[in-house]
C-alpha cells in the first residue's frame, strides 16, 4: 500500500511539475489570449444582454490572469532558488543538501523539515543551558558585589 502511495505521489508531483511549466509559458498565455479573444469576437455575434457580455468579459480577464500569476510566479521563484543556492553554496559550514530542493519530492522535503527542526530544537535547549548558567554566575557576582559593599 505504502508503495501504490509513493508511486502516486511521484506521478501527482511529475504532473504538477509539468502543469506549472505549461501554465507559465509565454506561449501558453498567447494561445490562451487568442482563445479568449475568439470567444469574445464570436459572442458579439450573438445577442446578449449586458450581464452575460459583462459576465463574458471578467471570464475571459480571470482567465488570462491565471497565465499572468503562474508565469510570474514561476519567475519569481526560479530566482529566489538561484539567490538561495548562491547562498548555500557560498558559506561553507552549510548543508549541502538544501541546494535544489525545489527539485525534491514532498517527502524528502518533509524529512529536511524534519531535521532542521530537531537541529532548532537542540540548540533551543542548549541556548537555555547556556542563559541559565549565565543567569547563576550573574546572580553570583552580583550578591558577591553587595557584600563587598556592605563590608
Amino acid at each position: 500500500m505504502n508503495k501504490i502511495y509513493s508511486h502516486t505521489e511521484n506521478l501527482f508531483e511529475k504532473l504538477v511539475s509539468v502543469a506549472t511549466t505549461i501554465l507559465g509559458n509565454s506561449i501558453s498565455f498567447i494561445i490562451a489570449l487568442a482563445l479568449v479573444l475568439f470567444w469574445w469576437i464570436n459572442s458579439l455575434f450573438i445577442n446578449n444582454d449586458i450581464h452575460l457580455l459583462i459576465g463574458d468579459i471578467i471570464f475571459g480577464v480571470t482567465f488570462l490572469s491565471l497565465f499572468i500569476i503562474q508565469k510570474s510566479f514561476n519567475r519569481f521563484s526560479a530566482s529566489l532558488h538561484l539567490k538561495i543556492n548562491e547562498l548555500v553554496s557560498s558559506h561553507e559550514p552549510a548543508s549541502n543538501s538544501v541546494m535544489n530542493a525545489e527539485i525534491k519530492t514532498e517527502r524528502e522535503i518533509t524529512e529536511l523539515s524534519k531535521e532542521y527542526s530537531d537541529l532548532a530544537e537542540q540548540i533551543k535547549e542548549i541556548d537555555e543551558e547556556l542563559k541559565g548558567g549565565f543567569n547563576k554566575e550573574l546572580d553570583k557576582a552580583l550578591d558577591d558585589e553587595e557584600n563587598h559593599i556592605k563590608d
